[in-house]
Parts: C-alpha cells; structure tokens; sequence
C-alpha cells in the first residue's frame, strides 16, 4: 500500500501541512509528522487538577476496601485515583472507556481488571447495564463530567456513587493562526477554543470520540 502525503491528496501547493493540537503530544508523533511534512502545534485550551482532599483520600480509600464495579472514562480520573491508592491493589472489576484510558487501567491494575471497554460513555453504559448482575457502581469522574453514563445507568435501576477526583480548568487562546486541521479531545477542550475561536469551512475539526465530535457539531 502506498500512502500519499497530505498535499497530494487534498491537491494542495503549500510545502508543509499546519496542524493544530488542543493538548500536548508525544515528541515522537510530532517528529513523526514532521518528517512527512505535517508542522504540528501544541496548546492546551483546558487543564485538569487531581483533588487533594482528605474528603476525597477518605472516598477512595474505603471504595479500595470493598469488592466494587467501577467506571473510569478518563486518564485524568484513573491518575487521581491511583495517587491515593499508592500501589495497593483493590479487588475491582473495571470498565472503562476509549483506549488511552484502559491502557492506563492495564498498566496500573492488571489486564484482568478490566471487565469491559467502549468508544463513549453512552456506550460505556449500555454495556455495564447489560450485566445483569450489576446493580451497583463507583463512577470516578472530573466535576464536569457528562450526564449520559449515570442517567443511563439510573434508568437501568443501577445506583451511581459518583466521587469526584478531579478538576478541569478551561485555558482559552486567541487563535490567529489559519490551521489545515485541529484535533480536539475531550468536549471542555471544544468548549473552550470555541468560546474565543471560529474556524473557516476549510478546516478539518478532528475529535477523539463521539462526545468530543458530538460538542463539535454544537
């Protein structure tokens, strides 16, 4: 298979394809892009912040005593649970979302943890719901987490303890720069570029999910 650069396909002139990434990228892909002609810049529109509390240390501790079903649809919530758990290994059955995320659950709580994964929360909840020996969850998430996972949850009789663990700050930029393409990935990284920014019908909106694709069609 031969694999045409970016400026054949779109019969474009320029040398070089600009790229926009609404968070920080491995210095790897951004060489790797470079080489084929793609120049990628990177700048967060959001931060997240792991809550410290010894409110929150004292949720996840007793949560890591019991024999629980627990949700994760973030990186930044399994980091935040992870730094007070402090090697231990909780006896939890895991499911999570996208790739990123369980292969962190992977790295942390062993492969065998995972009790399943989806592409979106929506999708997330349609699975634990159909476990019928489920009726019970623990739903580590950011204090702006999305409602579809716990609604659907709670329409399926299943009883959500949410804990929150993080918290995400948006971070907005002017942007002056007319970018080829910008790759999004989460909604509240949407919300904030959007809420300095407009793009023109050229641009290429990239997103990560269909949470993140569905607040760019908004």
């Amino acid at each position: 298979m031969v694999v045409q650069p970016l400026q054949t396909v779109y019969g474009m002139q320029q040398s070089e394809i600009n790229v926009l990434c609404t968070r920080p990228l491995p210095a790897s892909l951004v060489e790797e892009a470079a080489a084929n002609g793609i120049v990628i810049d990177e700048l967060s529109f959001i931060e997240t912040e792991s809550i410290l509390s010894v409110e929150v240390q004292q949720e996840i501790e007793l949560a890591s005593t019991e024999i629980a079903t627990v949700v994760f649809t973030s990186m930044n919530a399994v980091d935040a649970v992870t730094i007070f758990l402090d090697g231990h290994q909780p006896d939890w059955s895991i499911y999570s979302i996208g790739t990123a995320t369980a292969k962190l659950i992977k790295a942390y709580f062993g492969e065998e943890r995972i009790a399943g994964t989806a592409s979106d929360a929506a999708s997330l909840a349609e699975l634990i719901a159909a476990d019928r020996f489920t009726d019970e969850v623990i739903f580590f998430c950011g204090d702006q987490r999305r409602d579809e996972l716990p609604d659907i949850l709670r329409q399926n009789d299943i009883e959500v303890n949410e804990i929150v663990v993080y918290q995400t700050i948006t971070t907005p930029h002017k942007i002056e720069k007319d970018y080829f393409g910008i790759l999004f990935f989460s909604p509240s990284a949407v919300q904030s570029f959007f809420s300095k920014n407009k793009v023109t019908g050229r641009t290429i909106l990239f997103a990560i999910g269909n949470t993140t694709a569905n607040e760019i069609r908004k």
